[in-house]
């Protein structure tokens, strides 16, 4: 007689509701600017915060750390600081090694913060993803205020809901999606930086218009002789423009923890990330997007989606803002005769699950989702962009 199984279920659905904020200012740690204060009156019921400010920030700030003390100072202030803000090494060293996300929790567990406390990251991108994997794990979760320093992080991975490091040699291995408390975009920070970081942002701003919006890429292209000199004003709405697509996407495109498979504005990104880890992170992220939105961008047009024409406007306006089309890299083979590169496009799928889902170009403002990416056809566009850049191929 066989066995008998009673089953019970309980199954249900269920939301839970997020606030994104994102603020667009200048001199936010001003005693004239009260944007800090109001957002921590409105919320009421936290009292403690504790700053990390990226090193390379706080050198080109030196006066930084004594603004930020002086706007928590006040005794009306309605938040006050547990220590003084502590400046920790920027960059993907961040995010290479684990030991830096152990420190902040020892800092956050030395100084009492709790769930309703704050945890503030003033940085650049890499900076704001460990720090904000940290506050994500923290507690199992404490408010996250960023603070990005730079265009790339003001239009794009600051104002994401995105947080991690690096693990195994890969991108963003271990992490979180935890959507930030606030975000507040300082204009202030980046027109000092070197013109190659200054611009890093407007690859995103070019990535998104080319899936999304084809009067931004119009845009882009108008203006592009003052993006290229670093015109304020003409950058700041660029940013803001970026940011707002990919805010919209994260409020409105019904994935922001990116449960399927598909990762629209990471269009350019499965090369980008595999060229980063190749060159042990030598090329920047911005650079590295740059290369990857080129490469996806050549092989839509080589596989028969994207016209000619439209892929003339793309090359033409990375170059007019100083991008590298091709790095050598990207044709470099292992020691079994294999492209390193073509491996990201498996990580890439590896890093969502499902089948791989890639984001290509049927024309600017069009993208579109693919399945199936042609390796042979892929490493005949690489070729074709070493030769379009001075190159030889004759090794392959």
């Amino acid at each position: 007689m066989g066995m008998e199984f009673t089953t019970r279920t309980l199954e249900a659905a269920f939301t839970v509701r997020f606030d994104h904020r994102i603020f667009f200012t200048r001199s936010v740690f001003s005693p004239e600017n009260p944007v800090l204060a109001r957002l921590f009156e409105k919320t009421g019921d936290g009292d403690k915060a504790l700053v990390v400010v990226d090193d390379g920030v706080a050198h080109a700030f030196p006066n930084l750390v004594d603004q930020i003390v002086t706007c928590f100072a006040p005794e009306s202030f309605p938040i006050r600081l547990v220590c003084p803000p502590l400046v920790v090494p920027g960059g993907e060293k961040a995010k290479n090694s684990p030991h830096f996300v152990e420190e902040l929790h020892r800092q956050i567990d030395r100084t009492g913060l709790c769930r309703h406390s704050y945890l503030l990251a003033i940085g650049g991108g890499a900076l704001l993803d460990a720090v904000g994997f940290a506050a994500a794990t923290a507690h199992r979760g404490i408010r996250h205020i960023r603070f990005p320093t730079t265009t790339l992080g003001q239009a794009d991975s600051g104002i994401g809901v995105k947080n991690g490091i690096n693990a195994f040699g890969k991108k963003n291995f271990i992490g979180a999606f935890a959507p930030p408390f606030a975000v507040f975009n300082d204009s202030d920070f980046w027109p000092s930086l070197p013109p190659p970081e200054r611009r890093a942002g407007l690859i995103e701003a070019i990535k998104v218009a080319l899936i999304r919006d084809a009067v931004f890429f119009e845009e882009l292209e108008k203006n592009v002789l003052a993006l290229a000199r670093g015109d304020v004003p003409v950058m700041e709405q660029a940013i803001y423009r970026c940011a707002q697509l990919h805010f919209q996407h994260i409020t409105q495109g019904g994935d922001p923890f990116e449960l399927g498979s598909a990762r629209p504005l990471d269009f350019g990104h499965w090369a980008a990330h595999k060229l980063e880890q190749i060159s042990g992170f030598s090329i920047s992220h911005g650079e590295a997007v740059a290369l990857g939105l080129t490469l996806d961008a050549f092989y839509s047009c080589r596989s028969g989606m994207l016209p000619g024409r439209s892929l003339d406007r793309v090359l033409s306006l990375l170059e007019k803002l100083d991008f590298s089309l091709y790095h050598p890299l990207m044709r470099e083979t292992d020691a079994q005769g294999e492209w390193p590169l073509l491996h990201g496009l498996n990580e890439f799928r590896e890093h969502l699950g499902g089948e791989l889902t890639i984001t290509l170009l049927e024309d600017i403002g069009r993208g579109i989702e693919v399945h199936r990416i042609d390796s042979a056809l892929m490493q005949k566009c690489v070729l074709e962009l070493a030769a379009r850049s001075g190159f030889s191929t004759a090794r392959l």
